[in-house]
């Protein structure tokens, strides 16, 4: 196990590392691996690439963002040029039903709303968003409807955390409500936790997942 001292130094030079991060605007504080990130960062996109950076670690064992995005005047926009270049991304992306998605911009917050059948439609239609221009926040409101039974996504899950990996499929127990999914148990690092979330939300009809995972 890493000290956390130790583990600060590896998140600060991980963030130094990554070219779409200035890590001179970052604060790290560490606490039983759990890591806190202070600062103002200038786009809501170096905001989520801080994030990813941080995940790669290895001995993180939580993260609180504590990132406020205040645009440059560069990067300001109006809301509504905001909406008209998200609906314009949607429409682009190829694997988004943009037809089926709806956005609201509030003071350069983005807004998405309904109903789609695979999680990673989803997953896809806010990635087209984060990295617009004017861009603050994004809240992902899409719901998904849930094609298939719940004792299905079950047995789809445990089949694709076997698959991934099976040490860790053994020690994680899965609960199906509609269409949340609940994962409890425990794994040995920070990547397996996210592979196993990520597994979770690769199961048809899955909308949410409630994690439950402990690291060991």
């Amino acid at each position: 196990m890493k000290s956390d001292s130790q583990l600060k130094a590896d998140v600060m030079a991980e963030l130094a590392w990554d070219p779409a991060v200035d890590a001179n605007g970052i604060g790290v504080m560490v606490k039983s691996g759990v890591v806190t990130l202070t600062g103002h960062l200038s786009t809501y996109a170096e905001k989520h690439a801080v994030e990813k950076a941080v995940r790669r670690v290895a001995g993180v064992r939580g993260i609180a963002v504590e990132l406020d995005v205040k645009l440059s005047l560069a990067h300001k926009r109006s809301d509504s040029e905001i909406a008209q270049s998200a609906i314009a991304a949607l429409g682009w992306n190829a694997l988004v039903p943009s037809e089926r998605v709806k956005v609201e911009v509030d003071n350069g917050w983005v807004t998405l709303t309904g109903e789609l059948n695979w999680y990673y439609q989803s997953a896809n239609a806010e990635q087209s968003i984060r990295s617009l221009t004017g861009v603050r926040g994004l809240t992902n409101n899409i719901s998904i409807k849930p094609p298939v039974s719940s004792s299905d996504i079950v047995s789809q899950i445990s089949a694709a955390l076997t698959r991934q990996a099976e040490r860790e499929a053994k020690q994680i127990s899965i609960a199906v409500e509609g269409s949340a999914v609940t994962l409890r148990g425990k794994v040995h690092s920070l990547a397996e936790h996210d592979a196993a979330v990520g597994a979770a939300y690769t199961a048809p009809g899955v909308s949410r997942v409630i994690d439950k995972l402990e690291i060991a």
